[in-house]
């Protein structure tokens, strides 16, 4: 475990963070509380099995070679109740409360001497309802990942397993007969942004003094500030499969087809026009076969979609959303601009660590949302004896990018939790309430009823 170097995609992700920029993930679950269930109790118990999980011991360290590489070590000194931390909060409603905590606790970077995740309870109050909040950085876990990790605190499978530690072994370093210098690192790094941008039709892209400058002004489009902001959202997956009766293509077609309307709402809503060219979705395809959950390192690809929110009709919306997808899926996950995770396997160590600050902003290139749907397992949950009546996933945001939606399916529902940049999105809550408005003309067209059921 000691030796396992970090993969090209987790050491990117790992350079690519600032103290502005944090590169951490997360998900907001949220309890109903159960007699004698307080907050020493369930903070304990995060503590007691989050400790039991070997790599969440794990820190990064430097190494020698391969040159700017870097790899995982066991923390000698860890001590768990580093990480977890109880927040109390205050008299009004939980719900409200819990998130916005939670978005203010997503805005600062996790501690890198240490390893990198910290654990939340939010509220927790005797007889009151409570919510953890899991942060893990993108360098220690995918999507798939942080649930094989974060399912370790539920009793359901820590009663019935533990969490195999990763491989051992080190992973293979190709021989090399010579190393890039410097100028070398930055030519591969800003030609490999402009690949990308050929590829997407970006024309208008040029990198003066190390730093990328774009035009095209989007309403996703805002310079970043460094803070956070969660609001959610919740869907019935029965509605959802009704939908996918009546209309044909997959759920995760629905679902886009949902995010492309309710910006097109919400940008009607503030104002402004519609943009000339779609706005370019970036929904993550993982590459780790079933079973593999704790294979070392990120396995990710991604395609691009072009969101419709220029059309009007939300029928014709998803059968854009679902020809566009069919095209992607045709060519697979290895093809295509959104592929362009797949480039870092083709980096050098040494190159992800001096092309960072240049990387960075190569996002606002690609792509102007992320959208990523992240499966959780179909039993009830529990931590604690107190049933899981929630959990809103959480994407991180990439410098340049001001609006991350993720969303899994749990108990009967579909909850999205939705990230933005703070400033930029104020009104957040307002997109928020825009996806169920969304879902709910979606599933009156497609079902020929007035209104979605209320459940």
């Amino acid at each position: 475990m000691s030796t396992e170097l970090l993969a090209p995609l987790d050491l990117a992700f790992w350079h690519l963070e600032s103290d502005a920029h944090p590169m951490h993930l997360g998900a907001l679950a949220v309890f109903a509380p159960t007699p004698g269930a307080g907050p020493q109790r369930i903070l304990g118990l995060l503590a007691e099995r989050a400790a039991a999980v070997p790599r969440l011991r794990l820190r990064v360290r430097d190494v020698l070679l391969p040159v700017g590489g870097a790899a995982w070590a066991v923390d000698q000194d860890f001590d768990v109740h580093r990480h977890v931390e109880h927040v109390p909060v205050g008299d009004g409603d939980f719900t409200a409360e819990a998130t916005r905590l939670a978005g203010e606790l997503m805005e600062s970077p996790l501690e890198r001497g240490l390893p990198p995740w910290r654990m939340y309870l939010i509220g927790g109050a005797d007889s009151g309802p409570f919510a953890v909040l899991v942060k893990l950085h993108h360098a220690l876990a995918d999507g798939l990942r942080a649930v094989a990790i974060g399912a370790g605190i539920f009793d359901e499978i820590a009663a019935v397993t533990t969490v195999r530690a990763a491989s051992r072994s080190r992973p293979p370093v190709p021989p090399r007969s010579w190393l890039p210098g410097l100028r070398e690192m930055a030519g591969m790094a800003l030609g490999r942004i402009g690949e990308v941008g050929r590829a997407l039709g970006v024309g208008a892209c040029v990198v003066r003094a190390g730093r990328l400058d774009l035009w095209g002004p989007s309403a996703l489009a805002a310079p970043s500030s460094g803070t956070r902001r969660l609001a959610t959202a919740d869907l019935d997956a029965g509605d959802l499969q009704r939908i996918r009766r009546a209309e044909g293509g997959t759920a995760n077609d629905i679902l886009l087809t949902v995010v492309a309307g309710a910006l097109r709402r919400w940008m009607a809503e503030r104002g402004e026009p519609l943009p000339a060219a779609a706005p370019r979705a970036l929904v993550p395809v993982s590459r780790r076969r079933p079973g593999s959950a704790a294979a070392s390192g990120n396995r990710l690809s991604a395609y691009l979609l072009g969101l419709p929110v220029a059309e009007a009709d939300p029928r014709a919306r998803l059968r854009a959303v679902r020809c566009a997808m069919d095209r992607n899926k045709a060519a697979g996950p290895l093809r295509g601009a959104g592929a362009v995770a797949v480039l870092a396997d083709q980096l050098p160590p040494l190159a992800h660590r001096f092309g960072a600050p240049l990387a960075a902003g190569a996002a606002r290139v690609l792509f102007d949302v992320l959208v990523t749907s992240v499966p959780l397992p179909r039993s009830a949950l529990s931590l604690g004896g107190c049933p899981l009546t929630a959990l809103y996933p959480m994407a991180p945001l990439a410098r340049g990018q001001s609006l991350a939606v993720a969303l899994t399916t749990y108990g009967g529902r579909v909850h999205v939790g939705l990230v933005a940049d703070g400033k930029a999105l104020p009104d957040l809550e307002r997109l928020a309430a825009a996806v169920g408005e969304e879902f709910t003309e979606l599933y009156a067209l497609a079902t020929g009823t007035d209104r979605a059921p209320v459940s």
